[in-house]
Parts: C-alpha cells; structure tokens; sequence
C-alpha cells in the first residue's frame, strides 16, 4: 500500500519538476490611443444600469432609503466606465428574489437530510434509515 501511494506520488511529481523551469513566453504590441480609448461596451453598461434604476421595485427601494431614483441615475452618468462596468457585474449578479429562492431550497435540503435521517417526519415521500 505505501509503496503504491509513493509511486503515484512520484509519478505526479516528476513531470511536474520537470515542467517548472520550462520559461513561459509573453508577447507585446503597440497599442494605438484610438484603440486603447474605444470603450463599445461603456453605453451598453450605462444603459443596463439606468434601465434597473428606472424600475419600479429598485425606485421604491431607493426611496426607502432616502435616496431620489433621478439622482442615482444622475450619478451613474458621471460615473468613469470602469465604475460602471462593475456596478452593471454586480446588477448581473444579483437578480431580485435570488436570495429568496436560495434560501428555501437551503431549507428544503435540511429537512429532506434530518427526514431521511429519521430526525423529522416532514415529508411523506422519504424514509427513514432508522
């Protein structure tokens, strides 16, 4: 057994070894100005942003907050597109009511566990080990 677990680990290793000092290569261009300052994706995300201002939900949620939906929406326009990129990621990331459903199907898994474990009898449809 050890001396199996040795030869898998030497196996591994020595290509690995042999592969560290193996140089990686890196290339390099000019960049012109007109091509470094295209930005085609910068409206597109200033557009994403505005339109999930102007919802209503996200405007009523604003406004709980103490904060004017003209005003965010404002702001987001003076926003540099780097700033923006990341707001509009984050507004990707996280739909409304994700949370919600994550939270349920977290439920719904941790009493599936404790009743096919025996602990709970909540769902007819399982049986218990015990």
């Amino acid at each position: 057994m050890m001396t199996t677990l040795k030869r898998l680990i030497a196996t591994v290793l020595i290509p690995c070894m042999a592969f560290a000092g193996v140089p990686l290569t890196a290339q390099a261009a000019m960049v012109s100005t007109e091509q470094a300052m295209v930005t085609p994706a910068g409206d597109a995300n200033r557009d994403r942003v505005s339109a999930f201002f102007n919802r209503a939900d996200v405007q009523t949620a604003l406004q709980a907050q103490g904060v004017d939906a003209n005003a965010a929406i404002e702001r987001v326009q003076a926003m540099s597109d780097t700033e923006v990129a990341q707001l509009a990621d984050r507004v990707d990331q996280a739909p409304a009511g994700a949370g919600v459903v994550g939270i349920l199907f977290t439920v719904f898994l941790v009493l599936l566990v404790t009743d096919i474990l025996g602990l709970t009898a909540v769902f007819p449809f399982t049986r218990s080990i015990r």
